[in-house]
């Protein structure tokens, strides 16, 4: 008899848990910490998993140009260990959050490139006039510039997966703010 009760407590517990994890919802992106920006700052990812956010700032040499063997510093701020900084590993470096670039052979202080998990939307990297260090990505059909990316992840299997991502910026021409929403 015991046994049983035991057994009828667990599924109980179990068909809650299951019921409590469907209707769990994910945070706003609102809620999530704004990454103080830089001088050197090109935007970051966040993802519905947690807070903690992976910085892309320009890789700057001293004479303020661009790196040319690795124009973007990458790299977690773990706001869930109280904000530290901590270098990609290998693996993210390579599989997830890591990027391909080459400098453009007909534009000073300018480089090509695409995300190693997503290659199907490239940007450019690249000084402004004003010396302002930018990553134009594509958003909306225009060549933007990219400040902030939200990825909805699906973690129920085995493979977490993307749902959709959300990509913020703005204009470079007119400094109007840019949003878009997308399945990839």
């Amino acid at each position: 008899m015991r046994f049983s009760k035991t057994i009828i407590i667990l599924s109980i517990l179990f068909v809650f848990n299951s019921l409590a994890q469907k209707n769990k919802t994910t945070p706003s992106t609102d809620v999530f910490p704004t990454p103080p920006e830089t001088n050197i700052s090109l935007f970051y990812i966040q993802r519905s998993s947690n807070s903690n956010t992976v910085i892309y700032d320009a890789n700057l040499t001293a004479d303020k140009k661009l790196n040319p063997k690795n124009p973007v510093h990458t790299y977690w701020i773990k706001y869930n260990e109280g904000g530290r900084k901590q270098e990609l590993t290998n693996i993210q470096r390579t599989l997830a959050y890591g990027l391909y670039t080459k400098e453009v052979a007909t534009e000073k202080e300018s480089y090509d490139g695409h995300f190693l998990a997503y290659r199907k939307r490239k940007f450019v990297v690249k000084i402004t006039p004003q010396g302002e260090p930018v990553a134009l990505f594509p958003i909306n059909g225009k060549m933007q510039i990219l400040k902030k990316v939200f990825v909805k992840v699906d973690e129920s299997g085995m493979m977490p997966s993307v749902v959709y991502v959300e990509l913020w910026g703005k204009d470079p021409a007119t400094g109007k703010e840019v949003y878009e929403k997308f399945k990839p």
